[in-house]
């Protein structure tokens, strides 16, 4: 009863997204056409004008809904978010005219209840979504990540409706631009470590929140000011884990912007902040969940959050091997194309069956994924762990192929190569889920079902 209750739920929301595609592609160059008439390209697939039937559902694009879904963004992300993401990089700029685009579309609600501006879709489709944006642009991605999971799903899954509603339709639809605050300059992987603190008033209106966040995403849009709203991680009790979650708004008193973080490695179009807050008054009806409760809250979005940066590196690694696949076949040496050679051979092949690992994993741990629940962290660990080492290493492989030309930015790979790196850091080093992995694996003296 429950799994149909699901499936229909999501029905409405891909229905409901569905319509407000359409409507917001009206007047604008993004044509949903192949979505009506009902076929679905596959960039990787060989060149078919007839497409892939709909009916042909697979793991990764379990429903017609699904398969609605990728058409529709991988659209969006050939014809608006990969043309500018070169400039904007270089720039170091986030583009909001684009994320502003993404809410018209309904994708930045993409796992919330309609009622409250959202599309209503499952953890599968989120991961549709990471994947066909980062094969585009994986800075603007991650600021899409910071926003639609660290925020509106987590919001959406431990707040109360009172607090959804204030927040989450503005963020659905891009008005606002919000993130999540968790680590610290002196707690990243030892998140539980932190010092940020927040102490309840006497009469119990408020509490008061001192402290500072590190390496937040969409922490600042301009340099100057903050973002809209976080969800942001503070210490109420003596216990380790006596840690609670509060909503702070931009313009609350005490709240700024410490410094934007410039000179990144990668992902130089998302912008990355210190967040510092000095005696806010946050009021008692922000405290989202149970006061020491966030350690819950936590678990449960850092599987939707672990899985979804897995879809990046997925995006990272199709694009990587796409561009090295035509460039092979194109470049001449010798007298023969690069890809008749054994070497550029390995460096394609490995690339493709690697790529196409990670990619059943991550759509088999996200179809079996609660978005209200957790349980899933062994795999969850897994799947960014493989896939992250994965995405670089396909990157790498790429600019090899393509020798000096892909050592410059005209064919995308090195900044592809720069951006997957950070995908072996953010939201869970490599050791961390090591040990994360291992500490699960313990429990278990059968590991295969």
């Amino acid at each position: 009863h429950s799994q149909v209750a699901e499936q229909s739920s999501m029905h409405r929301g891909a229905l409901w997204l569905g319509r407000r595609c359409g409507r917001a592609a009206q007047g604008s160059s993004l044509s949903l056409r192949r979505v009506a008439s009902g076929r679905w390209s596959h960039s990787l697939a060989p060149e078919d004008e007839g497409g892939v039937e709909w009916s042909k559902t697979d793991l990764m694009n379990p429903t017609d809904e699904h398969l609605q879904l990728r058409d529709m963004v991988r659209s969006f992300a050939e014809e608006k978010v990969l043309p500018q993401a070169l400039e904007y990089n270089r720039a170091e700029k986030f583009n909001y005219g684009l994320f502003k685009e993404c809410g018209d579309l309904g994708l930045l609600g993409i796992t919330v209840d309609p009622e409250y501006g959202g599309s209503g879709m499952d953890a599968t489709a989120a991961v549709i979504v990471h994947e066909e944006l980062a094969a585009a642009d994986p800075a603007f991605t991650l600021s899409y990540l910071a926003h639609s999971m660290l925020f509106t799903n987590n919001l959406m899954q431990n707040g109360n409706h009172d607090q959804r509603l204030r927040f989450l339709p503005a963020a659905c639809s891009g008005e606002a631009i919000c993130g999540m605050g968790m680590s610290e300059p002196g707690a990243g992987t030892d998140v539980m470590g932190m010092r940020t603190a927040a102490t309840l008033s006497a009469d119990g209106s408020h509490y008061t929140l001192s402290g500072s966040k590190m390496w937040i995403t969409n922490g600042t849009i301009d340099g100057v000011s903050t973002g809209d709203a976080f969800l942001v991680y503070a210490r109420t009790g003596e216990g380790r884990n006596d840690v609670s979650m509060f909503l702070v708004e931009k313009g609350m008193e005490g709240f700024s912007l410490g410094q934007k973080i410039e000179d990144k490695c990668g992902m130089r179009a998302s912008m990355t902040a210190e967040l510092v807050f000095d005696g806010v008054k946050v009021p008692a009806t922000n405290l989202v969940g149970q006061e020491h409760g966030a350690a819950l809250c936590m678990m449960r979005n850092l599987e939707i959050e672990r899985i979804t940066l897995a879809a990046m590196s997925l995006g990272i690694a199709r694009r990587s091997i796409e561009v090295m696949n035509n460039y092979s076949q194109e470049r001449q040496a010798f007298g023969k194309s690069l890809n008749n050679y054994g070497q550029i051979q390995r460096h394609i092949a490995d690339s493709y069956a690697e790529f196409m690992a990670g990619r059943s994993y991550v759509y088999n741990v996200a179809r079996q994924l609660e978005l209200s629940s957790y349980g899933n962290g062994l795999d969850a660990d897994g799947v960014k762990l493989f896939c992250g080492v994965m995405g670089k290493n396909v990157a790498d492989r790429a600019i090899q192929v393509l020798g000096g030309y892909g050592f410059v930015g005209e064919y995308q790979v090195e900044q592809l190569w720069r951006d997957s790196k950070l995908l072996e850091i953010g939201g869970g080093t490599n050791e961390a889920h090591h040990k994360n992995m291992v500490r699960d694996l313990k429990k278990f003296h059968q590991t295969l079902k």
